[in-house]
């Protein structure tokens, strides 16, 4: 964990929130983090897009790209390839369908790295995974701002960075207990579950 980025630091630009919530995933949490929050402050974007640029650098990845699903990975998915000085494109939901937005497109053998805000089951970042390996690219990494997976490498076997890892309670709605004793849901996630 960085000095730049912590959960402390999430909780005080309001970026991690406590109520009940059902994320994007469809899972219900009394925990919700929006990055955007955070990552409005541009100087605080910037930090967290080059700790994540380090990690990948010193993996070795070297990738000739960075893509990132819209909307959640698209400002530090720019801020990452804005560091490591790499094209940035972005893949977005466009009839039910993951694909590269109009006009992006990735090229045969290219070295791509998926970035991500926050992972929580990592649909998103699958997705974007395939839309980019049907393009011929190959993946040779992902990483996200935070991973709250509750796996340390939810991508095995690609290299996996995250800046942040939480543990917090997950349940599908059936068994969530905030439902239970009849606590309003808040749905602030940008992606239907349905």
């Amino acid at each position: 964990m960085s000095a730049v980025f912590s959960l402390d630091r999430l909780t005080d630009c309001g970026a991690h929130k406590r109520g009940h919530f059902q994320l994007s995933s469809g899972l219900h949490s009394p925990d919700y983090l929006q990055c955007a929050l955070f990552l409005s402050d541009p100087g605080r974007a910037e930090a967290a897009g080059r700790l994540l640029a380090t990690a990948i650098r010193g993996a070795g990845e070297a990738p000739d790209v960075v893509v990132a699903p819209a909307l959640g990975g698209l400002i530090i998915g720019h801020e990452v390839a804005r560091a490591l000085d790499r094209p940035f494109l972005f893949t977005e939901r466009s009839h039910g369908a993951m694909t590269l937005r109009r006009g992006f497109a990735v090229h045969q053998g290219e070295r791509a790295v998926v970035v991500e805000d926050v992972v929580t089951t990592g649909i998103s970042s699958r997705e974007t995974l395939t839309v980019v390996e049907a393009g011929g690219a190959q993946v040779v990494g992902v990483a996200s701002i935070v991973n709250r997976s509750g796996r340390s490498n939810p991508f095995d076997p690609l290299l996996f960075h995250t800046l942040l890892e939480v543990s917090f309670p997950t349940w599908v709605a059936e068994e969530c207990p905030l439902c239970r004793q009849g606590v309003p849901v808040d749905k602030p996630g940008s992606r239907s579950s349905a």
